[in-house]
């Protein structure tokens, strides 16, 4: 979302938005000379608010709710989205009866611009007005066009927020990106929405367990488990999405259900509470057995300490990060381990099993040159498996 601040230096409001790389900020318009300032940082925190109501029906689309009855999470969605019709003609004529802290309107965005109407009202500038209407147009217009996929000027700032579905033409540019750089790079962060980006790297992780799995002889599920043993890795996430996928899930459901899960967390809300109860109980079944073995403070180790894997203020980002570890996990396990094939190779020995052997007859610039062509082996090999397991549909 935008957020407004006042310069009282400069006697002027400001407006800024994040970039994933930084902060935009630019001037609305300078302020009117004898203005409180107790009325325009009450204008700023009012825009503030409404810009705040606006993106939550980008982050909480209509889509992203299965329950479209009347009086339902998915209706109450799409009356939010609808009032974008109302916003500038609140704020031009707002309902000036009552506190301005009172909601006198069901949909937070109506009551939201007409909170910025009334704040507006105190300042009594209709120059400060027009110019006001005009920046939160192009705020809605940023939401609107984000909702298209567009993430191009103001609409860029989608970039750092976490939605509950997904774009396809997000989706596709992050998948684009991850086949240029199958590790990731700063378009996923900059240009890309996060939940879509995850998505794709899902998938992009799916392929590149697939192909460690078939170097280093185990299942590609405990493909990160493995990996964990030569680096440490954040792999509890990585690895959990990696079961589901195996088990036959698409990259769609797993990261939409664990972004839908982490935000409900973020609002308050147990997602599921029976799963809960149910791993608790397992947890109290399982200390019963252990008190005899582990001592007392094993239930500390066994009771569920985490509703969520991923950070509720953050998930979609959150998740897009782990996963890209996930990528380099996979890699680190397919080097070791091509790696010593290749010696092996070029030292005429015959291998029995999978372990890795002794390297010390290769010189420093071997040694480079055997890294740099596993390196090129591994990103040969995920393109093509990703290409073979396409795991989105649009």
């Amino acid at each position: 979302m935008s957020r407004y601040a006042v310069d009282p230096e400069a006697r002027s409001l400001l407006v800024s938005w994040a970039t994933g790389a930084g902060d935009t900020a630019l001037v609305v318009v300078s302020l009117p000379d004898g203005v409180a300032d107790r009325d325009v940082l009450r204008l700023a925190n009012a825009l503030t608010f409404l810009s705040k109501a606006a993106w939550r029906t980008y982050t909480h689309p209509a889509s992203g709710s299965a329950d479209l009855e009347v009086n339902g999470e998915g209706w109450r969605r799409d009356m939010a989205r609808q009032a974008f019709a109302k916003v500038l003609a609140a704020i031009e004529n707002p309902y000036l009866h009552g506190s301005a802290q009172t909601l006198h309107f069901y949909r937070v965005v109506e009551e939201a611009a007409h909170r910025a109407g009334r704040a507006l009202h105190a300042v009594g500038s209709g120059e400060l007005t027009r110019r006001v209407v005009d920046d939160v147009r192009a705020e809605l217009d940023a939401v609107e066009q984000a909702e298209r996929g567009d993430l191009r000027g103001r609409g860029r700032q989608a970039v750092v927020l976490t939605r509950a579905d997904a774009s396809p033409l997000q989706v596709a540019a992050a998948d684009a990106a991850l086949r240029d750089n199958v590790f990731g790079d700063g378009r996923l962060f900059t240009e890309v929405e996060p939940t879509a980006a995850a998505i794709a790297a899902a998938r992009w992780l799916y392929a590149a367990a697939t192909v460690t799995a078939e170097v280093w002889g185990g299942d590609p599920d405990q493909v990160l488990v493995e990996s964990d043993n030569i680096e440490a890795l954040p792999h509890e996430t990585p690895t959990f999405v990696l079961e589901r996928l195996v088990d036959g899930e698409s990259p769609q459901d797993v990261v939409l259900g664990l972004v839908a899960e982490a935000r409900d967390i973020a609002d308050g809300v147990i997602p599921n509470l029976t799963r809960l109860l149910e791993q608790i109980d397992e947890a109290n079944s399982r200390t019963d057995i252990l008190f005899e073995v582990d001592g007392e403070n094993v239930h500390a180790h066994v009771i569920p300490h985490r509703l969520t894997p991923l950070d509720p203020l953050r998930p979609a980002r959150d998740l897009l990060e782990d996963l890209l570890r996930g990528v380099r996990g996979c890699y680190l396990l397919f080097d070791e381990y091509a790696y010593s094939a290749v010696v092996a190779e070029r030292a005429g020995t015959d291998r029995d099993d999978d372990r890795p052997i002794d390297d010390d007859d290769v010189d420093d610039e071997q040694h480079h040159e055997i890294h740099q062509k596993v390196f090129a082996e591994f990103v040969r090999r995920v393109r093509e498996a990703a290409g073979e397991y396409p795991g989105i549909s649009f």
